[in-house]
């Protein structure tokens, strides 16, 4: 039964491009949401493809690990065609490749490895020392004070409803072109509720990884992605899931950029549980290209 126009939250629709259309076996198509941009979320179809994974699969394996590469924009107008290659199915691994396909060329490449569920050594990082989510300025706040004065572009981002709530420690970068440290603290969360299934958890993850990432890189050169001087995209994605994740409470996303270089910055990202569970570790290089001035 369709829901009310009024039962339509970011979401809920966000919910909705993943859950693909199987044309074939291995064959399923997503589409996007209609909200304005000229390309497709790099999260979007990082997610749709894991989905596109997950769903050639039994339902006890679970993702590891991705590695993606962003080859051409994409068209949000148009639906996107994920097409599943099983390349392998072990007795604990399984091995996928994902090919997005949009006007006959491939936009996006991933290789997924799912597992099943095995005890094993345990370790992880600590999660650092930061502010609680409820002591930071909320997005509202954030655009009641200053999206009134800021570019045309950051407005739009910052602006728009989104299914995934974004509160830095740190907002200095997005209100003066000072010098940083090449680091980042960034609290997030789901804007709704995510299925106890997981994965729909996983893919939720893996959207909300790719946020923030690139602008972590441009930190320590006073200007952000927003700067009609920087030309910005993704070009490859990685993301290795440690312990499942409900969802269901804040996630505090460290990322530091060691390396910046040939019109390419790389970024790393840790992703904690509120209590301090290491949850997925992620990396990203992405184009910084600085634009000929005239």
């Amino acid at each position: 039964m369709p829901q009310p126009p009024d039962a339509v939250t970011p979401m809920t629709e966000l919910l909705r491009t993943l859950d693909l259309e199987r044309l074939e076996e291995n064959l399923f198509r997503g589409v996007s949401p209609q909200v304005g941009w000229q390309r497709v979320f790099g999260g979007q179809v990082v997610a749709q493809a894991l989905m596109a994974a997950q769903r050639t699969t039994t339902d006890d394996r679970f993702v590891h690990s991705l590695h993606a590469y962003f080859l051409l924009p994409g068209d949000p107008k148009v639906p996107i065609v994920y097409q599943v290659e099983r390349l392998r199915d072990g007795s604990s691994f399984s091995t996928r490749r994902v090919t997005a396909i949009q006007h006959g060329r491939a936009i996006f490449a991933m290789s997924v490895s799912l597992q099943i569920e095995e005890p094993g050594f345990e370790h992880q990082t600590t999660m650092p020392q930061v502010r609680q989510p409820e002591e930071l300025m909320s997005e509202k706040q954030f655009q009641e004070m200053f999206l009134a004065q800021a570019p045309e572009m950051v407005k739009r981002y910052w602006g728009q409803k989104r299914p995934v709530e974004i509160r830095p420690l740190n907002l200095v970068h997005y209100v003066s072109e000072e010098k940083l440290k090449p680091e980042a603290q960034i609290w997030v969360r789901t804007t709704g509720e995510v299925p106890n299934e997981r994965h729909y958890q996983a893919a939720v993850l893996a959207y909300l990884s790719d946020m923030t990432l690139l602008d972590t890189s441009l930190y320590p050169h006073g200007t952000t992605i927003f700067h009609p001087q920087v030309q910005a995209a993704s070009i490859d994605h990685a993301m290795w899931f440690h312990r499942p994740c409900g969802l269901d409470d804040w996630l505090l996303y460290t990322q530091d950029s060691p390396s910046a270089s040939g019109a390419r910055g790389m970024t790393r990202g840790s992703l904690y549980t509120r209590s301090g569970e290491l949850v997925a570790s992620v990396a990203q290089e992405g184009l910084i290209r600085k634009r000929a001035t005239e």
